[in-house]
């Protein structure tokens, strides 16, 4: 990373953005908030970092030709079983829409229809709201007791934060949670059995079932994630490495990188 880099962030900016803003600070990176849903003039030519939503990447991405690392659609549906601790497929909507009986649907990667547990796939958008071969990813239905957000970099977890606990928000730091031991110990599994088929930046969310087996959640970017209670300095490294310029983008990450539409400016 060069010391003209530049840390942008959305408009509406988040705890977390405040917290990267002040990490960057720290470390001598310059950090703008953007004022608008568009590329700030005044950085074209830097190299830019980013961390802000999907519509945020997409709005700049291209014209800062940036490299925003997401995991692939169907890596939670290849997964083994003992990792997701139910069935897991990557399916279509119009596939889905055929579905009778009660099941976890959600989009992969943005938030094109809410993530919840349908009755069936009657209440699924119709091909009037989106295109059939969207992909849906269906899994059994399950219940996680904690879950916990992982800020991985090059397969090494750096940083780590509880969530939730019975699906209500609750955060901590993960070295004053009492499970820290299993969760580590779960990590090194979904990242052994995982090597190669991510992104090297990345955030994973895990927890244990209501039988008590652990299991993973799902994956989501760096860039567009919240940091809960994570260390924001650690948190930072891995947005810098998930949403960077693509000219920085080791090899094996290529197959990673957002599809970015061209912005007309």
């Amino acid at each position: 990373m060069t010391t003209d880099a530049v840390l942008l962030l959305a408009p509406r900016i988040n705890e977390t953005g405040l917290q990267l803003r002040t990490a960057a600070g720290r470390r001598g990176l310059r950090a703008h908030t953007a004022t608008a849903w568009r590329a700030p003039e005044e950085l074209i030519g830097s190299p830019v970092h980013l961390y802000g939503g999907p519509l945020f990447g997409d709005a700049v991405g291209a014209a800062f030709d940036l490299a925003l690392l997401e995991p692939p659609d169907d890596w939670p549906a290849r997964l083994p079983a003992e990792l997701t601790g139910r069935s897991v497929t990557l399916t279509t909507l119009a596939a889905g829409r055929l579905l009778r009986r009660p099941m976890f649907l959600k989009p992969p990667g943005d938030k094109l229809f809410p993530a919840r547990i349908y009755p069936d796939g009657s209440g699924l958008p119709g091909p009037d709201a989106l295109d059939d071969d969207t992909p849906v990813l269906a899994s059994e239905v399950v219940r996680f007791r904690r879950e916990y957000r992982l800020f991985v970099l090059d397969g090494e977890v750096l940083t780590a934060s509880r969530y939730a606990v019975d699906g209500d928000l609750d955060t901590a730091p993960l070295p004053e949670d009492r499970y820290r031991a299993e969760v580590t110990a779960f990590a090194a599994d979904v990242l052994a059995a995982s090597a190669g088929a991510l992104p090297s930046a990345v955030v994973i969310d895990v927890g244990p079932l209501d039988s008590g087996r652990w299991a993973v959640v799902e994956a989501n970017p760096a860039w567009a994630s919240g940091g809960y209670a994570c260390d924001p300095a650690a948190v930072l490294e891995v947005v810098l490495r998930a949403g960077g310029p693509a000219a920085d983008l080791p090899e094996a990450d290529r197959r990673y990188g957002r599809a970015l539409p061209e912005v007309v400016r």
